[in-house]
């Protein structure tokens, strides 16, 4: 469930303005969220911050192709990956679970405030919240470069 562009067009079809804002917002929310919990399971800061990372290994799945790149990095960087973990972790009793849920939902919060959303097919700088690197974050965009379709 890649979404992907239907328009050669450069420009990127992610949020914009306000809308935009309010996600980076959230993802901060979540960091600091994720964060404040973790700290209160008394897991080790070294843990916390080996696991920051792990979920970025999913961009050397790029050396396989955009496609592949995109599939793995959303894999990691979605927030429902993540809260399976957390459910998980109260079924099964496991406090490192829940530990590493943790991990996992303030590093997906604090890559969404940096404006690192999830990837389209298209390129890594392309995601659901605008071209990463971009300098014009102001213009919205146009129909004709919104993602219409949600299958691979």
């Amino acid at each position: 469930m890649i979404p992907h562009r239907t328009s050669s067009s450069s420009a990127d079809p992610g949020v914009a303005g306000g809308v935009r804002l309010v996600l980076r917002l959230e993802g901060l929310a979540a960091f600091f969220v994720a964060t404040a919990l973790y700290w209160q399971t008394g897991y080790g800061w070294g843990v916390f911050a080996l696991g920051f990372f792990v979920p970025d290994l999913a961009i050397a799945a790029y050396l396989a192709g955009s496609r592949v790149g995109a599939i793995a990095y959303n894999c990691t960087h979605s927030f429902l990956g993540a809260v399976l973990a957390l459910l998980a972790s109260v079924y099964f009793t496991s406090p490192e679970l829940f530990a590493a849920g943790l991990i996992w939902c303030a590093h997906i919060g604090f890559d969404r405030t940096l404006g690192y959303g999830l990837k389209y097919t298209t390129g890594f700088a392309h995601t659901h919240l605008g071209g990463i690197g971009r300098s014009d974050d102001s213009a919205p965009a146009t129909a004709s470069t919104r993602p219409t379709d949600l299958h691979a």
